[in-house]
């Protein structure tokens, strides 16, 4: 009875000041005197705040105005015989909570704002709209630390348009923070208001809330001539149209769901420590796992210049980036078996001024080469590799001279046509039509190579690597290129010929010629590195070649230039750059609050709302009537409701003067407006524009 009266009958007072029938209280007896219907209503009151008592909340004299408001709406609508859409009994509307902290629970204190909330727990895309003071912004925040704290998304990312310093910024004093502070002072407010103080400066630190303009948060791109893997090979990001196929981080092809210009930024050169490199703005993002994370955690997603000043944490390097999958790319007739190339360009004579020749000292190589050579149907009768004695060999064409007529080597005329014939082992390369080809053909070729010029090499308590050494530095670029598509790590070093001890030959030194390069490897599993059966048992006896890794070695500024970005339909949102980097520019598993939308133009909402990912979920607030862009220009708000209305899974919420929930008068101000807007229409010249000129009189709240 006493939460039910109030601390010296405050709340007994109001429900005396807005009820027509008369209270009496005797001890714990309520009496209700008047008309039936009087009396009917109150005690439909009475019986609502004890539920909402019951429910574990303390009543005010706010939830006994907000629950005879809901009644009498609900009475009245009845009696003028419409439907009551608002079926909720006000102790459901109000004992809803989302989230509390140290005491102070947060909840919807009006019908609409439970709608809206609603919404939220229903729709993935919701446009809260109505004037300040309803509460839009934060029960979304309050939403969105629900959701987090529930582990159904993994960051929250809050926005809002600066278009009061023009996007610009740049002539206010101070840091970027500084800069910006007071366009999203609401949204720390609101912050501190659910979260510990205590935990938001880490939160942010890690990339689990993000709080940007809208301006700072676009700009997740990479200049116009970064290269994208797809199905035929590397493409300038810049060439990319909607619709194309890129390769994802499994390898396989996604569509290009978007392209989106982002303008002059800064640009950084991000390294890998196998040599790999790519460009890209600060703002982009790259999903990473660290050694703190554990193995259990997920990986996050953090922006380039996050990492800038971390990236070693006790000697190791701190931020690890996925491996892409093994790729497929577009199949390619090819005029020779794979390996059987593969065991040319490593022990094979292919100069062409005498017969093809093979040298070998295992016989198993020999007897492979022959069936790779039988199984590539060259013209004729095929070639034969035949034993010249010792290790060498000649590939002879079958029935060559047979009835006294020559005819032309067909492994020969194979050779010409790749454009190998009269290479030497500093001239060697792969053909481009191994190189991009289907996952088979890239792997065999490979095989080849390292069953003659690599192979395992074993290391007391770690993995057995996997070595490779050529004196072409074209084949050694066409090797990494095989080894990165294959989902696999390379690192490379190269030994100076005149820093490398001469060898021997009839009993003379002979000095190298050619620079080595030695490539270390690793391939993922199920990725076998070798055919030669005493190699691939070493191999296997030795625990094989550990996990491929590529770690973040070094962000280094490279100076302004033009940028795109791209959205792709893969679930992770990732897509392959410059040397097979994986990368990615979506937001999933977030949820994403765009506040004040009504200062977004058409372009930035649509560029806002196609960052959606996998797992995310995007609240959008602003009010239609309090348009701050310049010179006129329509709101994309305005323009987002005509567009996206009836879209299946987007809800459009709306709030009025009756949701305010702040002092009584703003209620009453913003219901003194409402009706002011009714009774003098704008101009037809000027429906598209806010009530008053940006330059005059309203200025800003």
């Amino acid at each position: 009875m006493l939460g039910l009266l109030g601390s010296r009958d405050v709340i007994l007072r109001r429900l005396e000041q807005q009820l027509a029938a008369d209270i009496h209280v005797r001890g714990n007896r309520i009496t209700l005197k008047g008309s039936a219907a009087d009396v009917a209503f109150a005690e439909k009151v009475l019986q609502e705040l004890i539920a909402l008592q019951e429910s574990g909340s303390v009543l005010t004299e706010d939830a006994v105005s907000r629950t005879v408001g809901m009644l009498d709406a609900t009475a009245t609508a009845e009696n003028a015989g419409a439907h009551a859409s608002g079926a909720e009994s006000p102790s459901e509307v109000l004992g809803l909570n989302i989230i509390s902290r140290r005491g102070r629970t947060i909840r919807p204190k009006t019908l609409n704002q439970r709608r809206y909330v609603d919404a939220i727990d229903k729709h993935t895309v919701v446009f809260g709209i109505g004037p300040a003071g309803t509460g839009k912004t934060y029960l979304a925040m309050a939403k969105a630390v629900q959701s987090l704290q529930a582990k159904q998304v993994t960051r929250i990312i809050l926005t809002r348009p600066a278009v009061e310093a023009g996007e610009r910024l740049g002539y206010l004093p101070g840091t970027l923070n500084e800069k910006i502070d007071p366009y999203l002072r609401p949204l720390y407010d609101a912050l501190h208001d659910m979260l510990d103080p205590e935990s938001i400066p880490r939160l942010m630190a890690a990339g689990t809330i993000e709080v940007a303009p809208l301006a700072y948060m676009r700009g997740r791109a990479q200049p116009y001539n970064a290269k994208v893997l797809t199905p035929d090979g590397f493409r300038a990001i810049g060439s990319l149209r909607v619709g194309d196929l890129v390769i994802g981080s499994d390898g396989g092809p996604t569509p290009v769901l978007g392209v989106y210009p982002q303008g002059p930024r800064d640009v950084y050169r991000v390294s890998t420590q196998d040599g790999a490199s790519t460009l890209a703005c600060g703002e982009h993002l790259w999903q990473v796992s660290t050694r703190e994370d554990g193995r259990a955690t997920r990986s996050r997603v953090v922006q380039t210049k996050d990492m800038i000043g971390s990236l070693r944490q006790a000697h190791f390097h701190r931020y690890e980036l996925p491996v892409m999958g093994p790729c497929e790319m577009v199949p390619q007739d090819i005029p020779l078996d794979p390996y059987a190339l593969g065991l040319l360009l490593g022990d094979g004579g292919i100069t062409t001024t005498t017969t093809p020749a093979f040298s070998s000292a295992d016989p198993e190589l020999v007897e492979r080469l022959q069936d790779a050579l039988d199984a590539s149907g060259l013209r004729g009768d095929g070639v034969e590799v035949v034993g010249l004695g010792g290790y060498d060999y000649t590939l002879r064409s079958r029935g060559g001279g047979r009835g006294g007529v020559i005819v032309a080597n067909p492994l020969t005329a194979v050779l010409r046509e790749l454009e190998l014939a009269g290479a030497n082992s500093s001239t060697r390369f792969i053909p481009t039509s191994y190189l991009h080809n289907s996952f088979a053909v890239r792997h065999a070729i490979l095989q080849g190579l390292l069953d003659t010029d690599g192979g395992p090499v074993t290391q007391r308590g770690r993995s057995c690597r996997i070595q490779y050494t050529t004196n072409s530095d074209q084949l050694r670029d066409d090797v990494v290129f095989l080894v990165q598509s294959l989902g696999g790590v390379v690192y490379a070093r190269t030994g100076p010929a005149d820093a490398r001890t001469p060898g021997r030959a009839n009993g003379r030194p002979a000095p190298y010629n050619h620079d080595a390069h030695v490539l270390d490897i690793r391939l993922p599993p199920g990725v076998e590195p070798f055919r030669l059966t005493r190699k691939q048992e070493l191999f296997t006896t030795s625990g094989g070649g550990g996990r491929p890794m590529r770690f973040i070695d070094s962000i280094e500024p490279v100076g302004v230039q033009d940028t795109l970005c791209i959205q792709v339909a893969a679930a992770d949102s990732l897509y392959v750059t410059d040397d097979f980097l994986v990368t990615h520019n979506t937001l999933n598993d977030a949820f994403i609050i765009l506040d004040e939308a009504q200062n977004t133009t058409p372009e930035q909402m649509k560029m806002f709302l196609t960052r959606l990912g996998f797992g995310s979920q995007i609240v959008v607030t602003g009010d239609v009537t309090q348009i701050d862009l310049p010179g006129g220009q329509k709101s994309g708000l305005q323009v987002v409701r005509e567009i996206l209305t009836g879209v299946e899974d987007i809800a459009f919420p709306t709030l009025t003067s009756a949701d305010v929930v702040r002092h009584r008068l703003v209620g009453d101000i913003v219901g003194a407006y409402e009706r002011w807007d009714v009774d003098n229409p704008p101009a037809p010249d000027r429906q598209d524009r806010s009530r008053f000129d940006s330059r005059g009189s309203r200025g800003h709240r």
